[in-house]
Order: C-alpha cells, then sequence, then structure tokens
C-alpha cells in the first residue's frame, strides 16, 4: 500500500515538472521574441523614420478629380433662329444675302442637306441619352458650309449655331463624305457625248476648233504636314503644298480633277502620275473628229502653259512670237487659257480653306475636302450658267437628244463628229498606239500650225 501511493506521488511530481519547465522555456522565447522586436522597432526609428521625414521627400497628395467640362447650348433655339434667318418661307435675310454667305443658291443647299440626310444616319436629328433632340441637319450642314466657305475653324461656328467645335469637325467629316459619295458619280463625271458637243461647239465658236477646255495645276499650302514628309512636299517656295491639276472649260465647269502630287513635283511630273488620258489610252473615251485648215484630226486637245510636253493633245503659245500670224495666234490662245486660271480664282474664293493654308494632318482629309469644294463648285456652275455675263444659255437647246449630230432629226452640218469609242482591255498593241498617238511630236506640229492659219484668216481682219 506504501508502495503504491509512493509510486504515485513520484509520478504527479514528474508531470508537475514537466510542465513547469516546459512553462519556462515558453516564456523565454517570448521574451526573447519581444528584445527581438523592440530591437527592430529601435532600428526604424533611428534609420527609416529620418528620411521618410526628410525635408527633400516630397508629400503625397491625391490627385483632384476633374469633371466633364459642359456648357449649356441652346440648340433649340439656334435652330428655330436659323431657319427664320434663311430657310422660312419669310426670311430674314433675302436670296442675294443668303447666295453670298452660302455660296450657293437656296435650291442647291436645301438639295445637298436633304440628300445626306436620306444616305447618312449622322445628319439625321435624334434624341440623346437624356431624350434631348440633337443638332438639326441645317445646322451640321451649314456650319460645314461656313468652314469651307471662310476657311474659319471649327469654333468660329459656335456662337452662332450652338455647335461645339468637336462636333462642328466631325460634322465637316461627314459632309465632305457625303458630298463625294453622293454627288461626285455625276458631277466629276466624263464628259458624255452631249457634254463632248456642246465643248466643241464653243470651241468652235472660239475660233480653236477640237479644243476640249484647258489644263493647269495650282498648289494648296500644307501648314501641318509632318516632318518626316517635309522633304517630299517642300518645292521652290520653301513651303509643303499638295498639288492639284484640273481641266476647265469656258463655264468654269472642272471636267478632271487629280490631287495628292507632293510639291517638290512640277506640272509634267503630275501628268505622269495623273489618269487625265488614261481613258484615250484605254479606248474609253469618245472618239472626236475634227477639221482644221483643210486637215482632219481624230483627237482633241487642251491649251496649256509653255512647260508642258509637245504632245498632240497639248497646244500651247508661241513664246517669241514675231509675224503677225503668230501674234495673234498667242493673243488668242493666251486669252482662252485663263479660262482654268479663271476657275482656280473662282473656286478658291467660293471656299476660302483651299486659299488658306490647310490645317489637316492627312492627305486623304485633303482630297475629300478639295472633291467637296470641285463638286459643289461644278453644282453652283450647273445652276448659275445660264445667268453668266456673255454667256449664250440657247446653246443648250442643242443638247436635246433630236439636235444631236447623228440623229435622225439632226443638223449634220457640224464641223466636227463625235463617237463612242471600242474598249479593248486585252489588246496591249491598241493601248500602246493609243498611247504613242496621244504623245504625237508631229501631230502636235501640224495641228498648231493649222490653227496658226485657222485663227489668221478668221480674225485677221479685226
Amino acid at each position: 500500500m506504501n508502495s503504491d501511493s509512493n509510486s504515485s506521488s513520484s509520478s504527479s511530481s514528474g508531470l508537475f515538472d514537466y510542465m513547469v519547465n516546459d512553462y519556462v522555456e515558453w516564456h523565454e522565447s517570448i521574451t526573447q521574441r519581444r528584445k527581438e522586436d523592440e530591437l527592430i522597432e529601435e532600428a526604424i526609428n533611428i534609420v527609416v523614420v529620418p528620411f521618410v521625414t526628410s525635408p527633400y521627400q516630397v508629400p503625397f497628395t491625391l490627385e483632384p478629380t476633374y469633371q466633364r467640362w459642359y456648357v449649356p447650348r441652346d440648340r433649340e433655339y439656334a435652330d428655330i433662329q436659323l431657319y427664320n434667318d434663311y430657310f422660312s418661307p419669310q426670311p430674314l435675310y433675302p436670296d442675294n444675302m443668303f447666295r453670298r454667305r452660302f455660296r450657293m443658291r437656296k435650291n442647291v443647299f436645301t438639295h445637298i442637306v436633304n440628300k445626306l440626310s436620306e444616305s447618312d444616319v449622322y445628319f439625321q436629328q435624334r434624341p440623346d441619352a437624356t431624350g434631348r433632340l440633337g443638332a438639326s441637319p441645317l445646322q451640321k450642314c451649314t456650319a460645314a458650309i461656313r468652314i469651307l466657305a471662310y476657311g474659319t475653324s471649327a469654333g468660329a461656328v459656335d456662337e452662332y449655331l450652338k455647335i461645339a467645335s468637336s462636333t462642328a469637325r466631325e460634322g465637316l467629316a461627314h459632309f465632305v463624305e457625303g458630298v463625294v459619295a453622293q454627288f461626285g458619280p455625276e458631277y466629276l463625271r466624263r464628259a458624255s457625248t452631249m457634254d463632248t458637243e456642246r465643248l466643241l461647239r464653243e470651241s468652235y465658236v472660239r475660233g480653236f476648233p477640237g479644243m476640249m477646255g484647258s489644263i493647269d495645276c495650282m498648289h494648296w499650302e500644307w501648314k501641318n504636314c509632318p516632318r518626316a514628309w517635309k522633304g517630299m512636299y517642300q518645292g521652290r517656295s520653301k513651303t509643303t503644298t499638295v498639288i492639284l491639276e484640273v481641266v476647265a472649260s469656258q463655264d468654269l465647269w472642272i471636267w478632271h480633277a487629280f490631287f495628292g502630287t507632293p510639291g517638290s513635283c512640277n506640272d509634267i511630273n503630275v501628268l505622269q502620275r495623273s489618269s487625265v488620258f488614261s481613258d484615250i489610252c484605254e479606248g474609253k473615251a469618245l472618239e472626236v473628229t475634227f477639221n482644221v485648215n483643210g486637215n482632219t484630226y481624230n483627237m482633241g486637245y487642251y491649251l496649256t502653259n509653255g512647260i508642258y510636253p509637245k504632245w498632240a493633245t497639248f497646244i500651247p503659245a508661241i513664246k517669241h512670237p514675231q509675224t503677225g500670224k503668230h501674234k495673234l495666234f498667242t493673243k488668242k490662245k493666251e486669252s482662252y487659257r485663263k479660262d482654268v486660271e479663271r476657275a482656280f480664282g473662282v473656286l478658291q474664293t467660293r471656299f476660302a480653306i483651299i486659299r488658306q493654308p490647310s490645317l489637316a494632318w492627312s492627305t486623304e482629309i485633303l482630297w475629300k475636302i478639295v472633291m467637296a469644294c470641285i463638286i459643289m463648285h461644278n453644282m453652283i456652275v450647273e445652276d448659275e450658267r445660264d445667268g453668266y455675263l456673255h454667256y449664250d444659255a440657247t446653246e443648250f437647246i442643242n443638247d436635246q437628244p433630236q439636235n444631236l449630230a447623228g440623229s435622225p432629226t439632226g443638223n449634220n452640218n457640224q464641223p466636227f463628229t463625235v463617237r463612242s469609242g471600242r474598249l479593248d482591255r486585252l489588246n496591249l498593241n491598241s493601248y500602246m498606239e493609243n498611247r504613242n498617238n496621244v504623245r504625237d511630236r508631229e501631230t502636235h506640229i501640224a495641228l498648231k500650225n493649222d490653227l496658226v492659219e485657222h485663227i489668221w484668216g478668221r480674225f485677221g481682219n479685226e
């Protein structure tokens, strides 16, 4: 009995000793860990804290948040005012002021607005997320016309039309794209049979049988040309420009427009890139036959300046005329070649954006602007051609099918004939033959001499 009690007491004391030892070890480890934490904190206070609180340390501040800038424009009132000023049955401003400020008559402008509203969703008045109607088609098209006509910035139309500059720029891009897409096929078309007949009648009356118009180039300064491209677009004027080549007739209609050649090129380089004679070489052009001084020619020609090559389709002036015949020919030719110069002047006057340095950043935008201006220029010419001074509007009566040469009831006594050409794309020999005919120097010399004699015989007694 005593032995059992002694053994139990010894086991209890051993368990107690084990628990005491375990507690002592745990307490020592905790104490050691606390000492290490204190040492780490002391090191931070000595080394890190002075660096963080140094005067050279930039204090951290939260960046302010900016809200979207909103201008409460009353575009509904601006739309009503625009309608009352120009488009109501009894507008505030008469038709002559509309013509001066919009560069065209009201019927032409409304035709453009209606056509763009039908073809482009952008020009349709729609509500925004709040249910408020956006700008009307009249406001957007008027803003685009004002920018093109006056050459002003996009923000200049905000005060009257209540349209932001970003909306005006976006509307201008849609406007020029829509004009080119909707009206380009009609007003940048090739000369049809009736058009060619009329051009040949005009040239015959003026003393140059077979003349199809005048060709020349102009430069449009490109202010925002990328620096890497300046060497290519900078010509002898030391400014970056882009070249426009056109063919214009007496009524200032532009029949051919080629834009995009860098300003470092001359007129010959532009001609090599242009497609002005592509239809003739491919057999698509109309076959024109006319008679000058008893000789027959089967290809029309353009009046040019002296830089153009001596091709059968170009007639330049005589540089230093000595005889009376040569002086009369040069006088008549230079006066008629001014048609293309007048076309350039009228185009730049109507649309000042072409006269001023361009602020666009890509040639694609420049091309769309130029083509849209040319298309609207031709629309204005078609609408106002009958009111030109010294212009015989009765000649358009002869454009009717019953009055054309070759028709059953037509007048076949005209000094020229016009027939449709035959297209043969697979025949390379025909293409090269047409190309050589266009560049024939002997035909050029013979035609020029015949024109000198023809003009002397017709106007020499004046």
